[in-house]
């Protein structure tokens, strides 16, 4: 059998496994003789199975092979002959040395009669060599631990012991990319093909009328080569990727045999007694060592796809959306998320506020600008609003039907029935100027926010019949929606503005848990859980489902992305109380990391979040946990000084540096960060300043409308368990309104109220610092802070960069700005340095001009001459455009997509300049 062949027979042995045909694939090993499966053999051996045992060894070997197989067949007939005598099956005993042992007579005649000599004892332990028999089950394990020795010293099962490392679902990859390969050659691609079978190759039929645009890439399941190619076959196949509720290695597939010689292995003479093992082999039985849960590297990088780069940006770009090179936290570049954590010590762990809110806390959720504000939904239906920092509740609302004569007769009567009601979920829209608040009855409320305890009702929303699940906020169409789930097995989406049904997704078959929206560039889908452990994706387009995975744990299952979007999670506990956390490898619809370090038995349905881009966290076991996401390892657990649930709800804010925890007493906790400390004391400070003002006056936090909102934010931005939306732009970066910080309302007439002004008229009042230059700038033109804090970036009259940066030391423990510490003037090991292209005329005389990207990795610049784009990190020139004349002027980043850049010129025009195409729209 050919190379090729051979390992098809591992793909079909893998894919046998994963879909549990598990006679089958024993099966296959032993007609295959390619494979022999260790962990298979043990268990037969210890149950017993001397028939199946021999059948599965004879597809390797045969008895007069050679020493080893002769000694292995011996072993297994005399231990199935002497428990036959053990149980004084005489018969038994009898026809089973006629048949099975009868063939070692010609190779030691002496060894057959003293064999045949115990039948005439009653009982064989008599016998010198065997006294020291025990009971079967340990009699087995001796004798287990010498076969396995024997079969790896034994050379006919020489690279056989030994599954190859093969990436989840190996065979569906590869027939999604056969008919990928089969869809670009199809004259008419449909942009969603539907695979009706594998038996003949696929081709699209002629379509009926003009063919609709194709996505470039599909969002469900990563980039694809062109336009409507396939999704992975789980999307429309005849058979969905499920992966194993916990992807650990197939069992005894990855067993790895040890690489020492065994010098007890003895492939010479059979003998009577049993094996002679040392006494501290028969205490730690030497056995191949089976790898433990494998991470597989993301397939994602297989996927994506290569993009024209007209202005000769650098190949490192290779995501969907972004085209400057993209660096994430965790990655070799250490400025690619300033506000990303740097150390686990950042994360949330000190107890700073504890809150009763009279009930207990079923749903979570911060404010997405005003960082200390906290929605809560209860088990009673209340619904409260909390500024923690001040401790002080803004808000408590009781349930109550607003309109019951609009509601539905099936509402009306389970109210009349039972008329109690729990919160299942509370979230925020994306700008904070609404939130969601689903219940366990047939109902959603959404209220409108503005501003300190000021909460208005919006909509009410009959929208599913039985409890509704869950409920986010999503922006197909540039139109916020609301969409939820329920118990009648759907899910739903809303206009925002009137209540307005304008989707119901239906193909779940148990009642919907969770659903999670998303985008990739301009495609927005969304993903569902169901209590049947079933997960699906939708588009919004009425046509069905394209994904149909299994979830680990089937049965109650929240999904969430990464802040950047880019990384997939999920978490879920089965009914029997088994709980994972895994990370999905999008492409291949499988599951690529699973986390260690849950309760055995949780005791309740955990919930987990993400913050930034770095940390998982999760309530089990009366604590909370928090993983870093690339290592499935338990970073740390926390138990918040006490008091907890067996499974706390959890939430974190934008920032990631004030963590909410439930507690078992109806209240909350709130930990803190270093810097959520600050915050909160922020909050406390001018809270007293005004009590002190006046008894009656209280900061009042501004409205967030609608507008300003998308102007400083990405659209997507719901943070949430089951719902992370954001929307990434160049070089990954999420422009959020978590970046914006929480501030009071001057009013206008009363801002002593609020802030005290102090007037600075002495020189000790404020302190100085020169920055260190060595280059002789002649002139700064231009000064800016970065987005992080932690450094300055300038530009000379001479057209050169400047940029100094602060350090993490002793002195300045937080690495931010600041008078106390001399910052560095920085430049990369090459020693290059960041110079703008400048005209023949002087420099002087021209208008400089630059723009910082907002995570700090690339600076758009001008003096006078072309358009400069460095990388920050390298001070490499990315590009040049757009020489004069007209010169630029000044130059601005979208707030949302960093590769839309607005131009002021000296002519008084203003271009916008889209960096993917290089164009001027």
């Amino acid at each position: 059998m050919s190379s090729l062949s051979r390992e098809l027979v591992f793909l079909i042995l893998q894919f046998l496994d994963e879909e549990k045909f598990k006679e089958t694939v024993h099966k296959l090993e032993q007609e295959s003789g390619f494979f022999f499966n260790m962990k298979y053999f043990e268990d037969e051996v210890h149950n017993g199975n001397w028939d199946d045992v021999e059948k599965y060894l004879s597809g390797f070997t045969k008895v007069d092979d050679n020493r080893y197989s002769m000694k292995i067949f011996f072993e297994i007939r005399k231990q199935k002959y002497l428990e036959a005598l053990d149980k004084h099956d005489r018969a038994k005993a009898v026809e089973i040395l006629v048949k099975d042992l009868k063939v070692f007579s010609t190779f030691n005649e002496e060894l057959f009669k003293e064999i045949t000599q115990l039948l005439t004892l009653e009982n064989f332990r008599e016998n010198e060599q065997l006294s020291k028999y025990g009971d079967t089950k340990s009699a087995r394990s001796i004798m287990l631990v010498e076969l396995k020795k024997l079969i790896e010293a034994n050379p006919l099962f020489r690279d056989k012991l030994q599954f190859p490392n093969l990436k989840n679902s190996r065979l569906r990859t590869l027939i999604n990319q056969s008919l990928n390969w089969q869809h670009q050659l199809c004259k008419n691609p449909r942009p969603n093909p539907d695979i009706k079978t594998l038996f003949v190759d696929h081709t699209c039929g002629q379509p009926n009328g003009a063919r609709a645009p194709s996505p470039a890439n599909n969002p469900l399941l990563g980039s694809l080569p062109k336009a409507g190619v396939f999704p992975p076959l789980g999307a429309h196949g005849p058979f969905q990727p499920t992966p194993a509720p916990v992807p650990t290695p197939l069992a005894g597939w990855m067993s790895n045999p040890p690489t020492v010689t065994h010098p007890a292995v003895s492939g010479g003479a059979i003998g009577l007694g049993s094996p002679s093992i040392p006494a501290a082999a028969l205490k730690h039985p030497r056995t191949p060592p089976t790898n433990p849960s494998v991470d597989y590297p993301s397939g994602d990088s297989d996927h994506l796809s290569k993009r024209t780069r007209p202005i000769g940006i650098s190949d490192e770009i290779n995501l969907p959306v972004n085209v400057l090179p993209v660096s994430f936290t965790g990655h070799s570049h250490s400025h690619s998320h300033s506000q990303a954590f740097s150390t686990p010590e950042d994360l949330p762990k000190t107890v700073t506020r504890t809150l009763n809110q009279g009930s207990s806390p079923m749903s979570m959720d911060f404010h997405p600008v005003q960082q200390t504000l906290l929605l809560v939904g209860t088990n009673v239906g209340d619904i409260g609003l909390w500024e923690v920092g001040s401790r002080e509740r803004l808000v408590l609302r009781n349930f109550k039907v607003w309109d019951l004569g609009a509601c539905s007769m099936p509402l009306q009567a389970a109210l009349v029935k039972d008329p109690g009601v729990s919160v299942n979920r509370v979230i925020w829209s994306p700008d904070g100027s609404l939130f969601g608040v689903a219940y366990s009855r047939h109902i959603v409320q959404i209220y409108s926010y503005h501003g300190g305890d000021e909460v208005r009702q919006h909509l009410e929303i009959d929208a599913h019949v039985g409890g509704v699940n869950d409920i986010a906020f999503s922006h197909p169409n540039k139109q916020l929606c609301v969409i939820t789930c329920g118990d009648d097995k759907t899910i739903k989406v809303w206009d925002a503005t009137n209540g307005a049904k304008q989707y119901i997704f239906e193909g779940h078959e148990a009642p919907v848990y969770s659903v999670c929206p998303h985008h990739k560039e301009n495609i927005q889908f969304i993903f569902s859980t169901a209590l049947d452990g079933k997960i699906k994706a939708w588009l919004y387009d009425n046509l069905g489902s394209r994904v149909d995975y299994e979830a680990p744990g089937r049965w109650c299952t929240t999904m969430a992305y990464s802040a950047d979007g880019t990384r997939l999670f999920s978490c879920g506990t089965s009914k029997d109380g088994e709980s994972f956390i895994v990370e999905w490898n999008e492409s291949e619809g499988a599951v690529k990391r699973t986390y260690q370090g849950f309760r055995k038995r949780s005791l309740g349905v955990v919930q987990f979040d993400t913050t930034k881009n770095r940390f998982l966290a999760a309530g089990d076991d009366f604590s909370i946990k928090f993983w870093d996401m690339d290592n499935v390892q338990l970073l740390t657990s926390i138990d918040a000084d006490g008091g907890l649930p067996a499974s706390p709800r959890i939430r974190f804010n934008k920032d990631g540096c004030l963590l909410a925890v439930s507690t078992n007493d109806n209240g909350i906790k709130i930990l803190a960060t270093s810097d959520g400390i600050r915050l909160l004391r922020t909050f406390e400070n001018l809270s007293y300043d005004a009590s002190r003002t006046s008894e009656n006056s209280k900061p009042t936090i501004s409205p967030i409308s609608a507008a300003a909102a998308a102007a400083a934010t990405s659209a997507g931005l719901a943070d949430r368990a089951a719902s992370m939306v954001s929307i990434p732009g160049m070089n990954g970066d999420v422009r959020s309104l978590a970046d914006v910080k929480p501030r009071i309302t001057e009013e206008s007439n009363d801002k002593s109220k609020v802030w005290k002004l102090t007037e600075l008229s002495e020189p000790n009042q404020c302190r100085s610092l020169r920055l260190p230059e060595n280059l002789r700038a002649t002139k700064i033109s231009r000064l800016i802070f970065t987005n992080s804090g932690n450094a300055i970036l300038a530009l000379a009259s001479n057209a050169i960069h400047l940029l100094w940066k602060w350090q993490r030391t002793e002195r300045n423990s937080s690495g931010k700005a600041t008078a106390s510490v001399a910052p560095q003037l920085w430049q990369p090991p090459s020693g290059i340095m960041m110079t703008n292209d400048v005209t023949d005329s002087n420099p002087e005389e021209a208008v400089p001009c630059f723009a910082l990207s907002k995570n700090d990795s690339y600076v758009m610049s001008a003096s006078g001459g072309k358009i400069s784009l460095f990388n920050m990190m390298t001070f490499k020139t990315m590009a040049t455009f757009m020489p004069p004349p007209p010169a630029a002027t000044f130059l601005a980043f979208h707030p949302q997509d960093n590769n839309i850049i607005a131009i002021g010129m000296d002519d008084s025009s203003i271009q916008i300049y889209n960096v993917r195409v290089d164009e001027v729209w």
